[in-house]
């Protein structure tokens, strides 16, 4: 089994490293890469990829996990 890591960019997407499957509300599966970066701003034109949009419209968000 890969091992698959999600890591949150700071104001940024969500990055996907280790070959993850995406599919739709249909099952239906998008056509992925070893690493992925999902849409955490709303505003891509490639959801539920990343386009880079987040940075024009001035999306912010940086979590932190606690401990």
């Amino acid at each position: 089994m890969a091992d698959i890591t999600i890591s949150i960019r700071d104001n940024g997407p969500y990055l996907i490293r280790g070959g993850a499957t995406v599919t739709d509300a249909e099952g239906k599966t998008f056509e992925t890469q070893e690493i992925i970066a999902l849409c955490r701003c709303g505003h891509s034109g490639k959801k539920p990829f990343c386009d880079g949009t987040h940075k024009t419209e001035g999306f912010e968000s940086a979590p932190r996990a606690e401990g």
